[in-house]
C-alpha cells in the first residue's frame, strides 16, 4: 500500500479536534438514551443486521481478492449516481459502485466512490483508533487458513494467529489473526472451539463458513450500549475482558487491554463493541469524516419503518450523515428507502427496509 504522508498528517490534526468534542458528546448522548432499559418499542427498530459495507479504492481488485482469496461468492453489483444517493450518503456529486458478496449464510458490500474520490486510510493507523472496524471470519482450520493467507502474500496486521488462554473463561481457546485486505481494511479470521460460538461454526466441509460479526473501537462501552441496546434494541450476547501477551500480539496494541461486548439483533451478524481500557491513545473518528473516504464502514441494519426510525434516531439527538430519508428504487440497491446515522464515537449504520 501506498499513503500520502500530507493526508496522515491532516487526519491526525482532524482527530485531535474530534477528540476535543468527544469530551462533552458522549455524556450529553447518554444523559438522552441511557436511562431506561431497552424496551419492546426499541427492540422492534432492528430487525436484522444484513451485510457490513466495507470501502475500497478499486472494485474489481477488491472482488478478485475476496472471492478467490477468502472464497467469498459474488452476488450483484450495481452502481448510482444522483440526488436521491447525494442526500443519502451527505456527498455531493457522487458515484458509486458496490458489489454484493456472499460467505455462508452472511453478507458484505465493497463499496467504491467513483466521484468524488474519498481520503485514504491512514498510513499509522491502529488497532485501537476509533475509526478501526473489522469483520470476524470464521475459518474451521487456522493453521489452513493462515497457510492460505501466506500463500496469496496478505499484509499482517498480527504478528501471527494466537490462541486465547484458558484462564479467560469466555474466550479461551479461540484462536484468532487480523490481516489486511487491498486497502488495509483490518479483517480478522477467527476458529472456535468445541462449545463457543453458533454451533454451525463447528462445520468442516469448507475453509471459510462465514462472517460471525463486524467489530468497532468504542470510546466507553456503557454509552455504546445505551445506543445499539437500549435506542436501537440489539441485545447483548456476551461479554469478555481480554488482555495478556496474546490479545497484545493479536492487536498489534502493546499493552493491550479490552472489554469487549457482544450485541446481536434477530439475525445476522453481530456488532462486537471493542473498549481499549488500555492502552487510551486511540484516536477519535475525524470530525469531517464523509461517506466516501476509505475509513468509513457503514452496518446496513433492516427495519420495517424508516421514517420511524430517522424520527428515533432524531429526537435522541443522534449524529445523521444522510439528511432526510431517500426513497431508492428497490432493483439499484436492493432496499425502498434508507437513512444513514452515526454512533457516539462516528460508526456509521445505514437503517433499510427491504421489500
Amino acid at each position: 500500500m501506498h499513503f500520502q504522508r500530507d493526508t496522515s498528517k491532516r487526519f491526525r490534526q482532524l482527530a485531535l479536534a474530534s477528540a476535543v468534542a468527544s469530551v462533552l458528546l458522549p455524556a450529553a448522548f447518554a444523559a438522552d438514551v441511557a436511562s431506561p432499559p431497552a424496551s419492546s418499542s426499541a427492540t422492534a427498530l432492528v430487525r436484522a443486521v444484513d451485510s457490513v459495507g466495507i470501502p475500497v479504492s478499486d472494485l474489481e481488485r477488491s472482488v478478485d481478492f475476496y472471492t478467490r482469496v477468502l472464497t467469498f461468492h459474488k452476488e450483484a453489483e450495481r452502481e448510482v449516481a444522483g440526488d436521491t444517493y447525494e442526500h443519502l450518503y451527505g456527498v455531493f456529486g457522487l458515484r458509486l459502485r458496490m458489489a454484493r458478496l456472499s460467505l455462508g449464510h452472511e453478507h458484505i458490500e465493497l463499496m467504491e466512490f467513483l466521484a468524488p474520490r474519498g481520503r485514504p486510510v491512514p498510513v499509522d493507523s491502529r488497532s485501537n483508533d476509533r475509526w478501526f472496524q473489522h469483520i470476524a471470519i470464521i475459518v474451521s482450520d487456522m493453521d489452513q487458513a493462515y497457510a492460505r493467507l501466506r500463500e496469496f502474500k496478505v499484509e499482517h496486521a498480527s504478528s501471527g494467529p494466537q490462541r486465547l488462554p484458558d484462564w479467560n473463561p469466555n474466550a479461551g481457546g479461540i484462536r484468532a489473526f487480523y490481516f489486511r485486505d487491498p486497502d488495509g481494511n483490518h479483517l480478522e479470521i477467527l476458529q472456535f472451539p468445541a462449545g463457543k460460538g453458533a454451533s454451525r461454526w463447528q462445520d468442516k466441509t469448507a475453509l471459510f463458513l462465514g462472517v460471525d460479526h463486524t467489530a468497532i473501537v468504542v470510546t466507553d462501552t456503557d454509552t455504546s450500549v445505551a445506543y445499539y441496546r437500549d435506542l436501537l434494541g440489539l441485545r447483548i450476547a456476551g461479554t469478555s475482558e481480554n488482555y495478556g501477551t496474546e490479545q497484545e500480539h493479536l492487536n498489534n496494541v502493546f499493552g493491550a487491554r479490552l472489554r469487549i461486548t457482544a450485541l446481536r439483533a434477530a439475525d445476522g451478524p453481530g456488532i462486537e463493541l471493542l473498549e481499549y481500557v488500555a492502552p487510551r491513545t486511540g484516536r477519535s473518528m475525524p470530525i469531517d469524516s464523509q461517506a466516501n473516504d476509505r475509513w468509513f464502514w457503514q452496518v446496513n441494519l433492516t427495519t420495517e419503518d424508516v421514517p420511524a426510525v430517522a424520527a428515533h434516531l432524531m429526537r435522541a439527538h443522534s449524529s445523521m450523515v444522510s439528511n432526510g430519508v431517500a426513497a431508492t428504487r428497490e432493483k439499484e440497491l436492493g432496499y425502498t428507502a434508507g437513512v444513514i446515522a452515526r454512533d457516539p464515537d462516528g460508526h456509521a449504520a445505514l437503517f433499510e427496509a427491504t421489500p
